[in-house]
This record gives structure tokens, sequence and C-alpha cells, in this order.
């Protein structure tokens, strides 16, 4: 099947441009995929590193139909509060974060409000946990996700990533005004993680990929300006359903600081 890639994030399209192909609105980055990325972008390795299942894992928290390759649900999510969100519909809401937030704080975190809440609570509290005594909490009637939708195996990367990959954000990001806290991160580490990384798909000024429409632009630093919660778990995971490369195998302490760096980069085309 061909996956739909959201415009949110729709830069991250890493596999186009390796291939220098020119990114349309309606890009369909499996007609690009040769074997081998496809087997990147919704593969397994034969033996997978604990950094491997943890980023596999964040991606289906992110959006599993995406990560996985699966259709996309056409109905709403019998286990949503429609009766506390009556304006979220659909396959959104089969999605873990729309419910846990970026943050992993739910109705604490960022989605306390607004069009994303839910006044359901976060996953935080479950970090640290084995995922074997996750799992059971991941099949109950709250999370009605059949094998077909996500298999046993796959849900343990979820159970695996709640274990022992979520950042509790606060220690550098103000989740009230969605800024970085001062004085965190190392600026100079930052910028070299993305000049020798990202910057192969982004440029070095992260312009490269623009997915605004419109006549408005939108770069990675337009996202980490404004959504820094959302872009941590992006650099951290990697975009579902795409070729691009995660920093599970940096340290916490680079994550944070490319995070730091992503948000002095351009927001607009005249910056």
């Amino acid at each position: 099947m061909r996956p739909s890639i959201p415009k949110t994030f729709a830069a991250l399209l890493c596999a186009g441009a390796f291939a220098g192909i020119a990114l349309a609105d309606e890009h369909d980055p499996a007609e690009e995929h040769g074997p081998h990325q496809q087997e990147f972008v919704h593969g397994a390795p034969q033996h997978p590193s604990l950094e491997w299942t943890l980023a596999a894992g964040g991606r289906i928290y992110d959006n599993w139909w995406e990560a996985l390759d699966r259709p996309e649900p056409e109905v709403t999510n019998p286990a949503y509060p429609t009766d506390i969100n009556p304006n979220q519909t659909g396959a959104g809401t089969w999605r873990c974060k729309e419910c846990h937030g970026w943050d992993y704080l739910g109705a604490d975190g960022v989605y306390r409000q607004g069009g994303h809440f839910t006044g359901i609570p976060g996953i935080l509290q479950a970090a640290g946990r084995p995922p074997e005594r996750l799992m059971p909490i991941l099949r109950d009637s709250n999370h009605p996700y059949t094998a077909d939708m996500i298999s046993d195996e796959e849900m343990m990367r979820v159970a695996t990533f709640v274990s022992q990959g979520l950042v509790d954000m606060r220690t550098f990001l103000d989740l009230e005004t969605r800024t970085m806290l001062p004085d965190v991160g190392d600026l100079d580490r930052g910028r070299a993680i993305f000049q020798t990384t990202c910057a192969a798909c982004h440029g070095f000024d992260g312009r490269a990929l623009d997915w605004g429409n419109d006549g408005q632009h939108n770069f990675v630093g337009t996202e980490a300006a404004s959504l820094p919660d959302e872009v941590f778990n992006k650099l951290s995971n990697a975009h579902p359903g795409v070729a691009m490369i995660n920093t599970r195998a940096f340290p916490v302490e680079d994550r944070i600081s490319l995070l730091r760096y992503l948000r002095t980069l351009p927001v607009g085309i005249d910056d």
C-alpha cells in the first residue's frame, strides 16, 4: 500500500532529498522507496538493538499505520472520549499521542487544554515498569487495537518505548509557553550534530525542504520554534513512514542540544 504523509513534518522525507527528487504537495514516498529503504522504513533488523526498538516504538506511538504500513482506520476509536472532545474524529483518534501527548503527560501537559484535550492522563508515570507488565494495559479495552493493526511483537516495541524511552520534557521545556528553558543544551554540540547528519536532507540552514502551502513556508526551524515537544519526538524516533534517520543512539543531552540548535534556524524564507 502507499502510505499518505501528513503535511506536518512532511519535510522529513530524506529519501526524496537523497534522490534529488522535487517534493510536491501530494508527494508519495512509497514511489521512491527502494527495497532496502522499504525495509529500513517498515521492516525490522534480524537482531534489533535497544535503540532501534525504542525508536520503532516511538514511531508507532506517533502514528502506527504510517510506521507499520497498515490501512488507516476509517472510524473513530471507540475508546476515544468524544463526549469530552467531539471535535476529534476518525483516524487521528487512534494515535497514542492524541490522548497522551507528545510530552507523555496527557491532560497534565500541553494537551491540558485546546483542541486535543481529552482528560486522559499521561504515560510518564509508567516509565521504568517492565514491558511485560505494560503489555496487558496496551491490550485492554482502552486500547482496542487488533493484532491486524498492531501485532504483539510490534506492541512490545511500544511497551519498551514506554518503559525505557520516555524523557521528562519538563527538564528542558516550559510546557506552558512551549519554549525551551534557558541554559539547557549545548548549542555548539547541537550544531555539530545537525551539520553532520540532519543537513544531508534539510540543508545547512534547515530550508532545503519546505512543507508549507498557500504561500506560507514551513521549515524544520519553523516547527522547532513552535512545536518543540513534537520535534523532540521526531528527532528522537524519526517521522513514521519515511526514510529519516533518528538520534536514539545519541545521549538525551545530545538530543536536547540538537533541539536547541534547531530553534536557531530560520523560520521563514527571508530570515
